[in-house]
């Protein structure tokens, strides 16, 4: 579940945030985006960041720097339920998130052709599920 906090258009493009609650074994697939670098704040709760080769876990306070072109991924690996502050910038893989609040649906929903529309478009790259 997500809360979008700054919106593409906010910005004039230069930066999307949003914040996202996660459960405890909550995942993103293993993915990097072209277009944009991408910063993680932890809130709550305990992140397991994979960035590149480099693993790094942790709790409030801890900032992960996801630079554009290199392969990511995330997990929420406390026993507790987890928030973190992500920020896109500049803003078009934000765009991503924007898009998926406005229609509701996850990318298991959507047909292959509709998922490879919404990345191109969004600049984002799957590389396949998350190794963590």
């Amino acid at each position: 579940e997500f809360a979008l906090k700054l919106q593409c258009a906010d910005t004039g493009d230069s930066m999307m945030v949003f914040e996202e609650t996660v459960p405890p074994g909550t995942k993103s697939t293993l993915h990097l985006h072209h277009d944009s670098d991408e910063l993680a704040d932890v809130l709550e709760g305990e992140i397991t960041f994979l960035i590149g080769d480099e693993v790094t876990v942790g709790g409030p306070g801890t900032c992960a720097f996801m630079p554009r072109d290199v392969p990511h991924a995330w997990k929420s690996t406390g026993a507790d339920t987890g928030r973190a502050l992500f920020l896109y910038t500049p803003a078009k893989a934000g765009g991503l998130i924007e898009e998926q609040h406005r229609i509701r649906r996850k990318f298991a929903e959507m047909s292959e052709r509709e998922l490879s529309d919404m990345l191109q478009r969004h600049g984002w790259e799957l590389l396949g599920p998350s190794p963590l």
